[in-house]
């Protein structure tokens, strides 16, 4: 399944310019020239810039419905969280044309701020899915004892509660950066013709022109990628570790 992305990287660094598979010698040229590229620069600004927005408002927000969620009782609680997955399990393709008819009807301009949107809407349910767990394994009691103490409900949630979810916190938010540098289906259709992320110039680069740099860029996107996927299995294990060396205490 990887041997494909290993060619591509292998030949990021193929002096020759063709697609065919010929090796000509080992060379940078492509990615010094994917950073003189300003079409290149602008995608990567825009990929940036929505990313981060993005993943920082979903986690906001998903990790205010996580708390609320888990105040719910348990029927609700499975209605809500049914209707939670469906955007996790629904095809990127119906997600993309469904919000782009949204926005249409809205009379919302297909541009930055509909692709920043978009990504907001499918970021959300990824963070809840990730910080609702901390609450299961949270213990109770303490945020009660904290009451008891005289502490005022916010500040019992943000001194007791907040530093006990942050590791679900902290995992929804780079899932959400993932998951927004990597989309293609619903950034293509919610973002016209007034924003270019990564995803599109890449489609839209092959399919005309074929550029060596893009070779380069998809090596940087899936190291970057595969680096963050690495820190949030990293902070899971961890988690679980604790979580076990708890118990047996």
């Amino acid at each position: 399944m990887y041997a494909p992305i290993a060619v591509m990287m292998i030949y990021s660094f193929n002096d020759s310019r063709s697609r065919t598979t010929q090796w000509k010698g080992f060379t940078l040229k492509w990615y010094f020239k994917l950073f003189e590229d300003s079409q290149i620069l602008k995608a990567l600004q825009t990929t940036l810039i929505v990313a981060l927005v993005s993943a920082v408002i979903a986690t906001v927000i998903g990790t205010l419905a996580a708390i609320g969620i888990s105040r719910m009782g348990k029927k609700l609680k499975s209605a809500v969280m049914g209707v939670t997955y469906l955007p996790v399990l629904n095809p990127d393709i119906v997600t993309g044309i469904s919000l782009m008819i949204l926005f249409v009807f809205l009379r919302i301009k297909l541009g930055k701020y509909s692709l920043l949107l978009s990504h907001i809407a499918f970021n959300i349910p990824y963070v809840i899915i990730s910080v609702l767990p901390k609450f299961t394994q949270l213990n109770k009691s303490v945020y009660e004892v904290a009451l008891d103490l005289g502490a005022t409900p916010q500040y019992a949630y943000r001194k007791v509660v907040l530093p006990e979810i942050m590791p679900g916190i902290i995992t929804g938010f780079l899932l959400s950066v993932t998951l927004s540098v990597d989309d293609f289906v619903i950034s293509f259709f919610t973002a016209g013709t007034g924003a270019t992320n990564l995803s599109i110039y890449i489609y839209s680069a092959i399919s005309k022109k074929y550029n060596p740099s893009i070779n380069a860029l998809s090596t940087i996107m899936f190291v970057v990628i595969f680096t963050l996927l690495l820190v949030i299995n990293s902070r899971n294990n961890k988690d679980d570790k604790k979580i076990k060396g708890d118990i047996a205490q």
